[in-house]
């Protein structure tokens, strides 16, 4: 039980902070065991079903209200409304994700889940760009400002996303802040965009995963949810808090920590 409230934990936080969710299960799991002795092999697919769909929930409630108008005012008044272009955006920046995610993630997955050095200098290397292009690009622009190409651009740097320790909101935050978005908006549109991602996700490993062994583990993957979902809500709460004051240089410095760590303990 403590395996897997510690895993729901480190799923809620990585998945919204741009530190990498695939490369803190990954690293956790399956190079320092954690809830091996639970979640072996058979059973891991679903339990990151379970944790994404706690993630996934945990924006669309957060952000319930901002969702809902986005919808209504799209459909009803297009591009010309604020709220309603949004929406357009979302789509339209969802794209390249989704196709590369469709296509090669199984691919990706295979080739660079083991590839434990690589995910750290992966962890490292992201970590430097985020605060380097923070650090000099200005916050003049809001996600109003934001053209329909340039959400597609944001769109687009999702896709590297895949490859575990670049993280899907640390490589979408770097985006938009070199598009000039002040950080609060980088992030904000940051976690609109991992609404569809996520979900996709999610339905892409049910049509994999063999439904039966859900339901009988359903104790466990209940609690990863409701783990990750929890700390979900507080993660995205808080972070649009703490950027609205600091800069992203705390992440930068957790990522390289995490990243010189993970290639110590390989060596050692």
């Amino acid at each position: 039980m403590i395996a897997i409230i510690i895993l729901g934990i480190i799923q809620g936080i990585s998945e919204f902070l741009p530190i990498s969710s695939s490369a803190h299960l990954i690293i956790f799991r399956d190079l320092f065991s954690l809830g091996k002795d639970v979640i072996d092999t058979e059973l891991a697919l679903s339990f990151d079903i379970a944790l994404h769909f706690g993630t996934a929930l945990a924006i669309l409630i957060f952000f319930f209200r901002d969702f809902w108008n986005m919808v209504t005012r799209g459909i009803t008044k297009g591009m010309k409304d604020s709220e309603g272009k949004m929406l357009w955006y979302i789509i339209i920046a969802t794209i390249p994700a989704a196709i590369v995610g469709v296509l090669f993630e199984d691919i990706i997955e295979d080739i660079l889940r083991t590839k434990y050095f690589l995910i750290a200098l992966a962890l490292i290397f992201v970590g430097i760009i985020l605060y380097l292009v923070d650090k000099k690009m200005p916050n003049n622009k809001v996600m109003n400002d934001l053209t329909i190409k340039e959400a597609f651009i944001i769109g687009c740097s999702q896709v590297f996303a895949l490859i575990p320790g670049f993280s899907r909101s640390g490589t979408t935050i770097i985006a938009g802040r070199i598009l000039k978005l002040d950080r609060e908006n980088a992030a904000k549109f940051s976690f609109y965009l991992s609404a569809p991602v996520v979900i996709g996700a999610v339905v892409l490993q049910l049509l994999k995963c063999d439904l039966t062994i859900i339901v009988n583990n359903a104790g466990i993957f209940f609690l990863g949810m409701l783990i990750s979902f929890v700390t979900g809500i507080i993660c995205i709460k808080t972070l649009l808090q703490f950027l609205k004051h600091y800069d992203f240089k705390m992440f930068m410095l957790y990522r390289l920590i995490f990243g010189i760590f993970v290639i110590i303990y390989l060596l050692v």
